[in-house]
């Protein structure tokens, strides 16, 4: 079997499975449905309106299918999901990785998270959660998880984890045991957001993949409002795009207000920054 087509399977496969797993778009998960946001009714609120102005093109793995991108430091981490080929990497950006460990099978990789030394990977519905050296990426402990794991990022002003499982909710974890400690329901205009899929937490607000859209929105953490939704449609070529090609995989750049972004079996990755729709330039500088 040829490599693009048994990429393109497992695609196909990973696809179905999330589509059997999740509510309806259009409709809150049962336990939210009618619920207000933040414990109340969730007041209007204007929605900024953004866009991608990409700033640098890097190369990335087209056989990697993106569930979990962070860095810390000049390190650069990603987590790659599908079961049998499942994997997490560091490395400096734009480089091939230093180190690198594959999942065995069945275990579907998921999202990730630096905390110092350490860094958490999720699974998807293996109900484990695996910790890990930061430099080797060695596997120190695993947790039992019993959500189904996607997205993860540590929020460093609440010294907690954020954590989402496809629907509308995040839900707040202890950094040490995975415990859970709280959670938000997350609206725009009023209307649950679901598929939020990979994470990156940034002061009191997380940007969070919406699956499977060319869509970021920005929520804010003590509300679960979302404030801003950024398109990031028209980043790949035609020719780029094989079956599974979604965008997936956000990470800040540490110092600055520019982010990293890729998808799922993405030929490049993209250095941008997130400006007001209508200054965008795709192919910047």
């Amino acid at each position: 079997m040829s490599e693009h087509v048994r990429r393109s399977a497992w695609a196909v496969l990973a696809a179905a499975l999330l589509l059997a797993a999740r509510p309806p778009a259009d409709r809150a998960p049962d336990d939210l449905a009618g619920r207000a946001v933040g414990g109340r009714r969730s007041a209007a609120h204007r929605v900024e309106q953004l866009r991608v102005k990409v700033l640098e093109t890097l190369p990335h793995d087209p056989e990697a299918y993106t569930e979990g991108l962070e860095m810390a430091g000049n390190t650069l981490y990603e987590s790659t999901g599908l079961s049998g080929a499942s994997s997490v990497r560091a490395g400096p950006p734009a480089k091939p990785p230093t180190a690198r460990v594959a999942l065995p099978a069945p275990v579907f990789g998921e999202g990730i998270t630096v905390l110092g030394r350490t860094l958490w990977q999720l699974t998807w519905r293996n109900r484990i959660a695996i910790e890990r050296d930061v430099t080797t990426l060695a596997e120190l402990r695993r947790v039992p998880y019993p959500d189904d794991g996607w997205g993860v990022c540590l929020q460093q002003s609440r010294h907690r984890l954020v954590t989402s499982d496809g629907s509308a909710r995040l839900t707040f974890r202890d950094p040490g045991t995975l415990a859970k400690t709280g959670e938000v329901a997350v609206a725009e205009g009023g209307r649950p957001v679901t598929e939020l899929n990979e994470l990156e937490c940034v002061g009191a607000a997380v940007y969070a993949n919406v699956l499977p859209t060319d869509r970021i929105v920005r929520i804010d953490l003590a509300t679960g409002a979302v404030t801003a939704s950024i398109d990031a449609s028209g980043l790949l070529h035609a020719g780029e795009l094989v079956p599974g090609s979604t965008l997936n995989g956000i990470a800040v750049v540490p110092g600055t207000d520019q982010f990293l972004i890729t998808g799922k079996f993405w030929p490049r990755m993209l250095r941008v920054a997130f400006v007001p729709a209508g200054r965008a330039s795709r192919s910047g500088g």
